[in-house]
């Protein structure tokens, strides 16, 4: 955790970012070779889960309506309304950070682009919020959550729709 926190406070404390920015395309540009066409089609239909909050509004709505786990649901439906206007709201504009596409602009996006900032994943950032509501919650989907959670923050990088700073700077700070 500390090496990815460190690299996360360096890009935002560095004067220009220059080191950081050489190094997360490093990561980006590598994840690109691990491209194929059923990968692909895998990582785009993940990342949909995550458009949204679709599975976590989902998932909230699902333990909302059921009596034993209308607890959770409550604490996940405050959670992800602050994460969305922390995140979605707040952070995206004071950071203003440029998505990677936009600046190479020779990858082959699989998925439209995006008209918004690109630090935090606001997919990532959801689904780690989601996580640990139910994390706290003391709910055994916890579990599962976490693994689809990884899976949707892995194809925003995969998809090249994120830096790797955007997606582990508030995971790190979830767990």
């Amino acid at each position: 955790y500390s090496l990815a926190l460190d690299s996360f406070l360096e890009c935002i404390l560095s004067r220009n970012g220059v080191r950081v920015m050489s190094i997360e395309f490093k990561i980006l540009d590598f994840i690109q070779t691990l491209h194929t066409p059923v990968l692909d089609k895998i990582m785009v239909g993940v990342t949909k889960l995550g458009d949204v909050g679709i599975i976590w509004i989902i998932l909230t709505a699902i333990l909302l309506i059921i009596p034993k786990t209308r607890r959770t649901g409550g604490v996940m439906l405050v959670a992800l309304v602050v994460q969305t206007v922390l995140c979605n709201v707040i952070l995206k504009n004071l950071f203003a950070r440029t998505r990677p596409y936009d600046v190479n602009t020779t990858v082959q996006l699989l998925v439209p682009k995006l008209h918004d900032f690109s630090f935090p994943s606001g997919h990532t950032s959801a689904s780690f919020t989601a996580v640990s509501a139910l994390y706290f919650s003391k709910d055994k989907l916890w579990k599962p959550a976490l693994i689809l959670a990884c899976l949707i923050a892995v194809s925003r990088l995969y998809l090249y729709v994120h830096y790797p700073t955007d997606v582990l700077g508030l995971s790190l700070i979830h767990i």
